[in-house]
């Protein structure tokens, strides 16, 4: 099925069946008509109504789609009852889509779907949950083992020319209103509330972990210092790869992490922060900060792909904590499965 057919997955269609159906035995039946939704190729003129839909991410949209509801509909399921049809699987996870998509409220999206703002407020933490349990361990996987982190290392020196980079760390603050009794815990140093989206990135724009919820007020070095990152560095149960020469060198160099707002270790590196530096100082900054930029690439697609992070999340710290999640994992598979060609 191509996309032109799929119609790029833009348009939901709403397919009105007139059956009657049978009613029970008090007399009250359950509705003359059903409404399915569903996102199948739009036939002409067989289509009564359209309604927009989701907002195109790229031209592997419908496939991705497709690969969803396949793998997260049987979580999203619900059973009939004498009272009212459940919502379909297709319908609750294009609402989800196009909510984290599009950055939409749900007051607003309530007339375009005719469901319910409190209904989607269900919803969306629904298919959240059911997307992350689904894919999480799939593609957001820590690596654990020296050869997978000198792969990374290898990527790194290859596309940003810095050797022993096993990852580039730094922080996100994703807005949110402010929670009831919370004081000024989530009112960060930018001048809002916000949840912070600590992470590390590859050198692909692909994240390998990420430390989502931590309070607003904190700094980038605090959520560091208390994660379970930090631990296993310090420890040594994250595997990195024993220390060797680098390239056109004969001295051991250890593998290292790289970030900005951090204290300089074995297994941290930072740019030179002081005034008047060499020329070899200045040569090595701009090299590790373009290394380092990967990281803010990262976050630059994902609140570029996915509208809602940009915007100021009207849920409960929970809730956001959810939605970032998604984005996080879906950002991922879509640069593992589904790059633009």
């Amino acid at each position: 099925m191509t996309s032109s057919t799929y119609n790029s997955i833009s348009f939901v269609k709403e397919r009105e069946e007139g059956e009657e159906h049978a009613k029970g035995p008090s007399g009250s039946g359950r509705g003359e008509k059903i409404t399915v939704w569903d996102l199948s190729p739009i036939n002409g003129g067989a289509t009564k109504r359209r309604h927009k839909g989701l907002p195109k991410l790229h031209e592997n949209a419908p496939a991705m789609y497709d690969e969803l509801l396949a793998r997260v509909g049987r979580r999203l399921s619900k059973e009939d009852t004498f009272m009212r049809y459940p919502l379909e699987p297709g319908l609750k996870l294009a609402l989800t889509l196009h909510h984290i998509i599009s950055g939409n409220m749900y007051a607003s999206m309530k007339f375009a779907w005719r469901v319910p703002h409190n209904t989607i407020s269900v919803i969306v933490p629904q298919v959240c949950e059911a997307i992350i349990a689904e894919y999480m361990d799939q593609v957001m996987v820590c690596p654990s083992t020296p050869n997978q982190w000198h792969q990374i290392a290898d990527r790194f020196l290859q596309k940003w020319n810095f050797p022993h980079t096993c990852g580039a760390i730094d922080g996100k603050h994703v807005a949110c209103r402010c929670p009831e009794n919370s004081g000024s815990m989530y009112f960060n140093y930018k001048g809002f509330y916000s949840i912070l989206l600590f992470a590390m990135v590859d050198a692909d724009y692909k994240f390998i972990w990420a430390d989502i919820g931590g309070l607003g007020s904190a700094s980038d070095a605090q959520v560091f210092n208390g994660s379970e990152l930090k631990e296993c560095i310090e420890d040594g149960t994250i595997d990195f790869p024993d220390p060797e020469p680098l390239p056109n060198d004969t001295q051991d160099v250890p593998f290292f992490i790289i970030g900005d707002a951090f204290s300089l270790r074995t297994t941290l590196m930072k740019p030179y922060s002081r005034r008047c530096m060499s020329r070899e100082e200045r040569i090595f900054n701009y090299r590790i900060s373009r290394a380092r930029r990967v990281v803010e690439n990262a976050f630059g697609i994902l609140s570029n792909r996915f509208q809602v992070m940009p915007t100021t999340m009207k849920h409960q710290p929970s809730t956001v904590k959810l939605i970032v999640t998604t984005c996080v994992v879906l950002h991922n598979l879509m640069r593992i499965r589904y790059q633009f060609k």
